[in-house]
């Protein structure tokens, strides 16, 4: 080493990685994750690690986890400078995909991840986290913050989300009661949620699409980046009132790939296409990217982001609990027996 380097020592910041703008990231989301916070919580953003208490209504306690991200809807994100929803995205992906089993989400962690971190942005992102876990009821309960030079492209990132939920062993929700002549009901979704995205970007660029322009009284980015609907609330309490016997979160595969993984081997759900109101963003994607229906139905929710099976006899007091809780929903189908080499999901 030369002396003019020993005069001149390397900092952290120098390679990249400013601890401070760090700290000030906590202090920012700080707030916002006071907000989410539940009694159970005994230790949350700041420590090593945090620590939540399992509610004490449960007498047999079964903890349900899942994670997830966003997918390459982040890159809408980046080029629309639109970062105060996406967080809600990520809460949702995670929670619902716990809810189906019955669980109630009690605590959420993020992962972000930056070449460079920008505070604004960042916090802006969290604050979205933390409005996802508010319509959740499930406390922002710590996270991660990696700065990592030459990982990401400039003004990039990426994120990961984590929830743990609980439900009473004896209410799990597996799909094993469901049987022929039980009531499919759908919900409707906010938009793409967060699949599909990497066709919708297709669509765009191969169309020259300007996002600014109207559809449906909105413009194309709202309708785009319109973020995740989170359904914990109102099914939950669905649940507390009317015994719900399967739940499908409508992600990646759509519904002919989803609804199966609840489905007995024996049985299938036949669904009416003309039973719910395909919205126009996913009519709009048909046309501009000259998708077959049968794509369609694989790759997006198609208007349905949440799938819920009940027995015949409870189907319109369900959709009466949903709609009393500001949902949307349709009688979408029904379970029947399956023929031999017949699909698990038809949709028709």
């Amino acid at each position: 080493m030369s002396t003019s380097d020993r005069s001149n020592p390397l900092t952290y910041r120098d390679a990249g990685v400013d601890i401070d703008a760090g700290d000030a990231l906590v202090e920012n989301i700080k707030p916002f994750a006071r907000k989410t916070m539940r009694p159970e919580v005994l230790a949350g953003i700041g420590g090593f690690g945090a620590l939540c208490r399992v509610p004490g209504k449960y007498r047999e306690p079964v903890l349900v986890s899942g994670t997830d991200g966003v997918g390459t809807k982040l890159k809408l994100a980046f080029e629309l400078d639109r970062h105060d929803t996406i967080g809600i995205d990520l809460v949702a992906m995670s929670v619902n995909d716990i809810l189906v089993q019955g669980a109630e989400p009690l605590f959420f962690l993020d992962y972000f991840a930056c070449g460079k971190l920008d505070v604004a942005t960042a916090t802006r992102v969290v604050k979205g986290i933390a409005a996802g876990c508010e319509q959740a009821g499930c406390a922002l309960i710590g996270g991660e913050t990696a700065e990592m030079p030459g990982m990401y492209p400039a003004g990039e990132y990426d994120l990961a989300g984590f929830a743990v939920g609980v439900v009473e062993k004896s209410r799990i929700i597996d799909g094993s009661t469901i049987a022929a002549g039980d009531a499919v009901l759908g919900l409707a979704s906010s938009g793409a949620h967060s699949n599909g995205y990497s066709l919708i970007r297709r669509i765009i660029a191969q169309n020259k699409i300007d996002l600014s322009a109207q559809l449906d009284g909105r413009t194309l980015s709202d309708l785009i980046l319109a973020p995740t609907r989170i359904y914990v609330k109102p099914v939950l309490q669905l649940m507390e009132q009317l015994p719900v016997k399967g739940l499908a979160h409508i992600t990646g595969g759509g519904l002919v790939d989803n609804v199966p993984r609840i489905l007995p081997a024996h049985l299938t759900a036949r669904l009416d296409r003309a039973s719910w109101r395909l919205p126009p963003l996913f009519e709009w994607l048909r046309q501009q990217g000259n998708v077959a229906g049968d794509e369609m139905l694989r790759v997006f929710n198609c208007g349905i982001g949440m799938v819920v099976i009940v027995a015949a006899e409870h189907a319109r007091q369900a959709d009466e609990v949903l709609r009393a809780a500001g949902e949307t929903a349709w009688r979408i189908g029904t379970i029947q027996a399956r023929a031999a080499g017949e699909a698990q999901t038809v949709v028709a």
